[in-house]
């Protein structure tokens, strides 16, 4: 029997299928979103999602249910550092480089030329790079790389700054995210704070009152209740509109300016802080990271409603470890950030630990990863992610190291065995605090060494047995010490470390490995 044969159905089963495969091929290669949110001066424990071996009590007095939710389709990071202040985090980020190399070492000033450190009575800073970061040469005291958002819009991604930008002094290039490699701004600028979080207060910008801290572009919410957090969430939405709508991938930094001081309450969410016992201040704080973590979830919502969630890769990081000074925080100062010593400004754990979480476009759920890790290495991290080659960059070697091995659950060794190292030739604050003003530190392993410049003297701590640096060893493990002495000098002579200098004989800071034994 012969049968007929519909050659119609056949040629049309056929196109479906060559469709799908080269839908499927086109999802493979699509270029996945990116978004950073980047928290700033967030504690590693100031979260309801613990980054530690058990939830904390500071873990329990939180409440993030959106960062929950994202760390089950995320890796976790428990071991993750940034440096000890702001500045030189956001730029270690957007160049890959040590801060030791970069040399914008502290906060920069909203003003150009003008040095953050404090007097001190026994060390002068070196000249460090008080203007930060430039993709313009030639620009005094400022760090000259090819920033990150300019590498990926150079590969066709659509580059979008919310918030806090702090790359740069006013009158310098670096001011401007624009010229950083972002197509749009919104009230980035060269501030490392708001004036206020409120838009009943213009967010600061009133006249005769209005400082460099005053947020700027978020005219549209001026004399509204929107808080700060607020708005930046829905102008983070308004500017992710064009892209999808181009259907080209999109990097968007989206960086809130909580949870920085002045803390002022975030409305929606300070009532059940006060029920819960917390003080004015604690509970205002409580509500400022609420706030951050109910963005996430409006941005989340917001990449499913769109079905882009799936192809977007989103991290998850703060800039340095949670404020620990009274009296902008409640009780004794270097208290806040228990089990971990110290907080913002120290090379010390509470310094420079923070949570970081990266969630891989098609996110294959939660793993924890101990390995230590730093700022600088999100910068091949994500290139790598969005197959974006570096190509020729202004700065000639990158210190960071991608962590796509660690997302995909190769952990070798070598990760354990690299150095990573801290560097703070300045004066941050006026009065001196553990590991604050004039240190640098060194991890390798379990150990790290912490170098106290004005003292002359080092500490070295076993970091898995001693989580909260209480017990110095560098009496009691005489080789150990040494080693890791020779260790931090090595790197910090490799990255060209700039050194303070003694007021009276001007000379330069020895090296740990010099001091007298």
């Amino acid at each position: 029997m012969i049968r007929h044969v519909n050659f119609q159905m056949i040629f049309l089963a056929l196109i479906l299928l060559v469709g799908s495969a080269s839908t499927a091929l086109g999802q493979k290669n699509e270029q996945p979103n990116v978004l950073v949110i980047f928290v700033d001066d967030l504690g590693w424990q100031d979260l309801s999602e613990p980054f530690y071996k058990e939830k904390t009590p500071l873990n329990r007095r939180f409440h993030t249910p959106n960062l929950e939710l994202l760390a089950k389709e995320s890796v976790k990071f428990t071991d993750a550092y940034a440096t000890p202040v702001c500045t030189p985090s956001r730029v270690s980020f957007l160049t890959g480089m040590n801060a030791a190399r970069h040399r914008v070492t502290l906060w920069t000033h909203p003003e150009a030329n003008n040095p953050t450190d404090n007097p001190d009575e026994l060390l002068d800073p070196p000249a460090w790079n008080i203007n930060g970061l430039s993709a313009e040469e030639d620009i005094p005291f400022t760090y000259y790389a090819t920033p990150l958002p300019e590498i990926l819009k150079n590969h066709g991604y659509y580059t979008i700054h919310i918030g806090k930008a702090h790359w740069g002094a006013a009158g310098t290039p670096g001011a401007s995210p624009m010229n950083l490699g972002f197509m749009v701004n919104v009230a980035g600028h060269s501030a490392g704070h708001p004036q206020s979080y409120y838009g009943e207060a213009n967010y600061g910008n009133f006249p005769t009152r209005a400082t460099y801290q005053a947020v700027p572009d978020l005219m549209e919410y001026h004399g509204t209740p929107t808080f700060l957090t607020s708005a930046l969430t829905k102008e983070a939405i308004k500017a992710l509109r064009e892209p999808l709508k181009r259907k080209e991938p999109f990097f968007m930094h989206f960086s809130n300016y909580a949870v920085h001081v002045p803390i002022q309450a975030d409305p929606r969410f300070v009532d059940k802080y006060l029920a819960d016992g917390l003080d004015s201040l604690e509970a205002g704080y409580a509500s400022l990271v609420e706030g951050y973590d109910d963005s996430i979830g409006e941005l989340v919502s917001f990449l499913k409603q769109e079905g882009v969630y799936d192809n977007t890769v989103i991290v998850f990081v703060s800039d340095n470890g949670g404020l620990s000074l009274a009296p902008q925080r409640s009780g004794e100062s270097h208290t806040q950030n228990l089990p971990l010593n110290v907080g913002k400004g120290s090379v010390y754990e509470g310094g420079i630990r923070v949570p970081l979480l990266i969630k891989k476009a098609k996110g294959e759920g939660r793993s924890t990863i101990d390995a230590p890790v730093i700022m600088e290495d999100l910068f091949p991290t994500i290139l790598e992610l969005t197959n974006t080659p570096a190509g020729q960059l202004a700065q000639k070697q990158v210190d960071g190291k991608s962590l796509l091995p660690l997302l995909n659950n190769k952990v070798d060794e070598s990760w354990n065995n690299r150095p990573l190292v801290w560097h703070i030739p300045n004066k941050w604050i006026l009065e001196d605090g553990p590991g604050i003003n004039f240190y640098s530190a060194v991890r390798q392993g379990d150990y790290k060494l912490i170098y106290d410049m004005k003292g002359s003297k080092v500490h070295l701590y076993n970091l898995k047995k001693d989580i909260g640096e209480r017990y110095d060893l560098a009496g009691k493990e005489n080789s150990k010490t040494k080693a890791m002495s020779t260790l931090l000098s090595k790197s910090l002579k490799q990255y060209q470390a700039q050194m303070p200098t003694y007021k009276d004989s001007k000379k330069l800071v020895p090296y740990p490995d010099e001091l007298a034994r």
